[in-house]
């Protein structure tokens, strides 16, 4: 059974503000659980209905219980809290994604399965960018999060340490089919609607598009869409 103190935790931590207070995110399904009992992240709690997690210390909770703890409209069988981690900054040469104020929980998500699937490891966030850690991110990420270091930081001050070229996706860039990329470099993607702000603009030394070959009148691609082509057309070479 569910206290009354769970609920009133477990349902907190839908804001960011308690996430950071408690240092715990939720993730639900038993997919996604699984992932992160096998990463480093410390278990702090698991709630399940009965006959799923038997090898695991589970709150035994019912289908009722488990629908007033979940932020799905269809709870899963599962629903575990996780410690947050302390933050790394331990990044190596390579290939690095950065995100200058990404705010759709979505797109972050798909963002972060893309480092995985490309074995990106470290996606470096400006600090207006949607928490990694917020239930929606870590339920789109299904499971990728457990493998992919996210570093929230100062981008001007990072970029501007930087050795690596900086490239920016931009409406208005080189076609990106006609460019030279090199394999160890910094692409930087924006806001949903603002695209790259002015003052991270400043940092970039080369910007890149993704030429349009229809007649739409669609003004711009998906930001984790445009992520995969440009990251794709990077790892090609």
């Amino acid at each position: 059974m569910v206290s009354k103190s769970q609920i009133k935790l477990i349902t907190s931590l839908a804001q960011k503000k308690y996430r950071q207070q408690n240092a715990l995110f939720v993730v639900e399904g038993i997919k996604g659980i699984r992932e992160f009992l096998d990463s480093s992240y410390v278990l702090h709690s698991l709630y399940a209905l009965e006959g799923v997690f038997e090898d695991q210390d589970t709150t035994e909770v019912s289908p009722a219980e488990l629908k007033k703890i979940s932020f799905l409209k269809t709870p899963q069988k599962a629903l575990a809290l996780f410690e947050i981690p302390k933050q790394r900054l331990e990044i190596k040469s390579g290939f690095q994604l950065v995100l200058d104020e990404v705010r759709d929980p979505g797109n972050l998500g798909t963002l972060i399965r893309l480092c995985d699937w490309y074995g990106i490891e470290h996606l470096i966030c400006s600090e207006q960018t949607v928490d990694c850690f917020n239930p929606k991110v870590v339920q789109a990420t299904m499971g990728s999060l457990t493998r992919v270091n996210l570093v929230y930081t100062d981008l001007e001050t990072y970029l501007s340490k930087q050795k690596l070229p900086v490239y920016g996706a931009f409406m208005d860039g080189e076609n990106v089919y006609r460019s030279q990329l090199p394999e160890e470099a910094i692409l930087v993607l924006g806001n949903e609607a603002n695209g790259v702000s002015a003052a991270v603009s400043e940092k970039i030394q080369q910007k890149i598009s993704i030429p349009q070959f229809g007649s739409s009148t669609t003004e711009s691609l998906n930001v984790a869409i445009a992520g995969a082509i440009l990251v794709s057309e990077f790892k090609r070479g």
